[in-house]
């Protein structure tokens, strides 16, 4: 049974964190992708009454199915993994409403031998370091203007030292925002130290320096230097906000897979993030069965040895949130398949640790709406199982065959069976017959042949398979029902019970009890009509069980009819025997195809020699092609 999706229930479990969230459609294609400050208002927001959003959303939410989202520990977050998802995924209602923007970086030139601090709109694969991405431009202006003051960085388009001595010092060594590397004026030791420090602060350790601007800024103040000050105090900002983290895109460029688990009793999920070239792109949750006496590592284990069994890449690195027993084991065994070293590591500290932090924090919120949906999956099953059983008197009540007739004023008499085992359809046993004793439009006469076949080939199936103790290779027909739901009330419950005498066999047989406009209102029970409350889980699950019967044997005794029909049509045209009509029948959805086709086409397509197909398109159209 397909999971139901019930978007106002899934909206109550939205968290009023930030995040992204990703809209899809009944294809689960991908709509649309949006950041928000609070994942529950944004949400929220779409669902409401028309709030003159303009035609445009409108049609967006028309086409909503379902929702996910991926939480973050700050906008900033949200923001940046919006803007890789977009670019990855080109959802169709971003092509309007969000632009293509990139966001700014700090670039070292470490590939330099005196390295310059400057601002790049994209981040490529040379030999410097990059950090960010980063929403505010001025931010990122600041910031690297206020690291060539505190160390004197260069920031000319020279190339040392092949360009040194080749001119006068420039304007900056003047105004001492410069050392002038390019006229030898410090040594590439001491400038590669201050460069250093520039990166350290770049990392992060930017307490230093915060204290230090805070102490000037303080000195500027008591000085009555009230607007140095003030350009200080602008620095010290400008830091602060560079200074958070991005975990979301990661300055080395490198593909890899953050994995992380939450476990809680018999259920667990794995979160995986999938970053390709720095870029956070998507992510997947995976469900892993009987992990109860199984630890942690284990289980982590276990699915990295199933999951990177089956895909065709392997991440540079994998990062998990803790060690497992066969790390190294796995890592040499995915290190062979990708042909090239791969590593698997736990980080302890910095963006990395952060990074599998929030992938275990989704897992949790994961595994928390995956145990909601179970609990409301059981009451529409399970439950509904129950209900049954009660309004009954049954003790046990797993699987359920429903029977159905279906024909045209006689023409074509055919039979469903379906089956539901604990409240889901198990179509793997569903069968079709077609009747061989009955002729004319008699629905009791052709029941009766349905599950007289039904059950006598079932008892002599279980013969077979015990004379052989093939007991565990049980067929569809030798497992019988614990139920018999018949879609009539006394009168096919009559015939199913008189079927049942006769191969003594002892199966409860319960029918459904019509009101005046069709519609099922009690069941029928060993002679009783019970009555049932329509707005249960039980009475939706018998409508449900009652439809699928219909369902089935309608769509059957459809393709029989459109078959016959094509058949009596083709069997009058000359030269079409068995094997051209069942040809034409093959490689034609029906009587309408082949009409509209050409004698080329029916030649090229169903192999019909031309002038055999000359003939078909002649008997529909009049005249012969040329």
């Amino acid at each position: 049974m397909e999971e139901i999706f019930v978007i106002e229930d899934e909206l109550k479990k939205v968290p009023g964190k930030p995040g992204v969230y990703i809209m899809r459609d009944k294809h689960d294609g991908i709509l649309y992708v949006g950041k928000a400050v609070n994942l529950r208002n944004r949400l929220r927001s779409y669902f409401r009454a028309n709030i003159g959003r303009g035609p445009w959303i409108d049609r967006m939410v028309s086409l909503i199915c379902r929702f996910e989202y991926i939480v973050t520990d700050s906008e900033l977050e949200a923001l940046v993994l919006e803007n890789n998802l977009i670019k990855e995924h080109r959802p169709k209602y971003n092509t309007m409403l969000v632009d293509d923007k990139t966001y700014p970086y700090i670039k070292v030139t470490t590939g330099e031998e005196y390295p310059r601090i400057l601002f790049s709109r994209e981040m490529k694969k040379d030999k410097s370091k990059y950090f960010g991405p980063f929403t505010s431009a001025t931010a990122v202006k600041d910031t690297i203007e206020l690291i060539n003051r505190l160390y004197n960085l260069r920031t000319c388009h020279k190339v040392l030292p092949r360009d040194m001595n080749t001119d006068r010092p420039c304007l900056n060594y003047h105004i001492h925002q410069c050392l002038a590397p390019c006229q030898g004026y410090i040594s590439k030791e001491e400038y590669a130290k201050r460069v250093e420090d520039a990166l350290d602060f770049l990392n992060g350790n930017y307490n230093k320096i915060l204290r230090n601007l805070e102490a000037r800024m303080k000195e500027a103040a008591e000085k009555m230097e009230y607007e140095e000050a003030a350009k200080i105090r602008d620095l010290y900002n400008s830091v602060k906000q560079v200074s958070q983290k991005q975990k979301i895109t990661d300055s080395e460029g490198e593909d890899r897979d953050v994995v992380a688990l939450a476990v809680e009793e018999e259920d667990a999920v794995i979160q995986v993030f999938f970053i390709r070239s720095g870029r956070l792109i998507g992510r997947e949750h995976f469900y892993m069965k009987s992990v109860t006496r199984q630890g942690r590592s284990e289980i982590l284990s276990s699915f990295l040895k199933q999951f990177y069994a089956g895909t065709p890449f392997i991440p540079r690195e994998i990062m998990l949130q803790e060690e497992i027993d066969d790390r190294e084991v796995i890592e040499e065994w995915l290190s062979d398949k990708r042909s090239q070293r791969m590593y698997i590591r736990v980080p302890k500290k910095g963006t990395k640790e952060k990074l599998v932090e929030l992938a275990s924090k989704n897992a949790q919120l994961v595994l928390q709406q995956d145990k909601d949906r179970i609990k409301r999956e059981e009451g529409r099953t399970i439950g509904a199982m129950k209900e049954i059983a009660a309004w009954i008197g049954l003790s046990h009540l797993s699987r359920v065959e429903a029977f159905d007739i279906s024909n045209t004023s006689g023409f074509e008499n055919v039979g469903s069976m379906i089956v539901y085992e604990n409240g889901k359809p198990k179509r793997s046993d569903y069968r079709k017959f077609r009747m061989k004793t009955v002729s004319g439009p008699d629905d009791y006469a052709c029941m009766r042949e349905v599950l007289l076949r039904r059950f006598s080939h079932g008892l002599e199936e279980a013969k077979q398979l015990s004379d052989k103790q093939m007991e565990k290779d049980y067929g569809s027909f030798t497992r019988f029902p614990d139920l018999v739901l018949m879609d009539g009330g006394r009168g096919q419950v009559n015939i199913a019970q008189e079927v049942l005498n006769e191969l003594h066999l002892s199966i409860p047989v319960c029918g459904m009890v019509k009101d005046d406009h069709h519609r099922t209102r009690g069941l029928y029970y060993q002679n009783e009509e019970i009555e049932i409350d329509t707005h249960s889980e039980g009475f939706k699950l018998i409508t449900r069980i009652q439809d699928e019967a219909h369902r089935f044997a309608i769509e059957y005794h459809r393709s029989l009819r459109s078959k016959e029909q094509v058949r009596s049509v083709l069997d009058e045209i000359p030269g079409v025997g068995p094997a051209r009509r069942k040809a034409l029948m093959k490689h034609f959805e029906n009587i309408e195809a082949i009409k509209a086709a050409d004698a080329v086409t029916l030649h090229t397509k169903a192999g019909i020699p031309l002038h055999i197909a000359e003939e078909i398109y002649s008997f529909f159209h009049g005249s012969v092609v040329e």
